[in-house]
């Protein structure tokens, strides 16, 4: 299997998981999504899980591999906010929880390189 394959099915995995955790234990998620968007917390919650899944689903199919490759980077980079928000709202906690929260901000770089080398084009 050439490696690009490989690291897009890897990447669908990470995707159909954190999907999956949207949908089976939502309040934990809930609780990052920016105040500022309007709706409701919980149905950002189920969207971006469902995006997850979507994108998840295109990036195990050659035919869309690139396409959804190309959107997963542009998803990672929208849920930035929400990192952001996490490591704001976590400061005062223990050590181990903020470090947690503090590691999820760099953390959006090599995720979004990793869906640009997904998609093929990553040089």
């Amino acid at each position: 299997m050439p490696s690009t394959e490989r690291s897009a099915l890897l990447l669908a995995g990470l995707l159909a998981s954190a999907g999956a955790a949207h949908m089976l234990a939502p309040k934990q998620f809930d609780a990052v999504v920016p105040r500022v968007l309007p709706g409701t917390p919980r149905g950002w919650t189920l969207a971006s899980g469902a995006v997850e899944l979507a994108l998840a689903a295109g990036l195990v199919h050659p035919a869309t591999r690139r396409t959804s490759a190309r959107a997963t980077a542009l998803f990672f980079a929208a849920v930035f906010p929400a990192n952001v928000k996490m490591a704001h709202d976590w400061r005062h906690r223990s050590t181990p929880a903020k470090t947690l929260a503090y590691a999820r901000l760099p953390l959006q770089v090599p995720l979004i390189l990793w869906a640009r080398k997904a998609s093929g084009t990553a040089g």
